[in-house]
C-alpha cells in the first residue's frame, strides 16, 4: 500500500453501503498463479456500493505525469470486455452491475487525466467512464467518519472527450 492508499480506503469505508477489498488481482486468464497467467493487474481496491448497486475498480495516483495509471487504463481500455468476465468469474459478481473505474487524483491533475483519457480513447468511444475524485476532497475532516454522504467528485463523459480536443 502507498502513502495515500489508506486515506483514500477510510473515505471509501465511511460510507457503510460501501464494501471495499484492497490490492486485488484482476486476472484475465483463470490460472491458479496470477504470475503465470499472461495479463493481470493489482488494483488498488475494488468497491462494491451496495446502496447504487455498482462496482468500482478504485485506483489512486499522485504522480506528476501520472504514467502508471495511463498505462493501467490503457490496459483496461484494450480489455474492458474480458475485465469485465474476469471479476464475474473470480469473484462472482452481478454481471448487470455496472463496473467503473474510480480514480483519486490530486486536484492539479485531473484536466490532464481527461485529456490523457482522450489521447487513450484515440478517437473512439472509451470502453468505460470513470469517475474521478480529487484527493484533496478525501481528507477525513471533510466527511464525518461513520456515514459519509455525497462527495464531491467528478464523472468523465464523452462531452470531457470533446471539450479537451484542442
Amino acid at each position: 500500500m502507498h502513502y495515500y492508499e489508506s486515506v483514500v480506503m477510510d473515505y471509501l469505508r465511511a460510507d457503510r453501503a460501501i464494501f471495499v477489498n484492497t490490492e486485488f488481482c484482476i486476472q484475465i486468464n483463470k490460472a491458479a498463479n496470477p504470475d503465470n497467467s499472461g495479463r493481470h493487474w493489482y488494483c488498488d481496491a475494488v468497491a462494491l456500493d451496495f446502496r447504487h448497486k455498482e462496482i468500482f475498480l478504485c485506483e489512486i495516483a499522485y504522480g506528476a505525469n501520472l504514467a502508471g495509471l495511463i498505462n493501467r487504463l490503457r490496459g483496461w481500455n484494450a480489455t474492458w470486455d474480458r475485465v469485465r468476465s474476469a471479476l464475474a468469474r473470480d469473484c462472482f459478481l452481478a454481471e448487470q452491475w455496472p463496473i467503473t473505474p474510480w480514480l483519486f487524483v490530486p486536484r492539479a491533475r485531473v484536466d490532464f487525466l481527461k485529456r490523457r483519457l482522450v489521447e487513450i480513447a484515440n478517437g473512439q468511444r472509451l470502453t468505460f467512464v470513470p469517475k474521478i475524485t480529487a484527493l484533496e476532497e478525501v481528507q477525513p475532516w471533510l466527511y464525518s467518519s461513520y456515514s459519509r454522504n455525497g462527495e464531491d467528485s467528478t464523472q468523465a463523459t464523452s462531452g470531457d472527450v470533446a471539450e479537451t480536443r484542442v
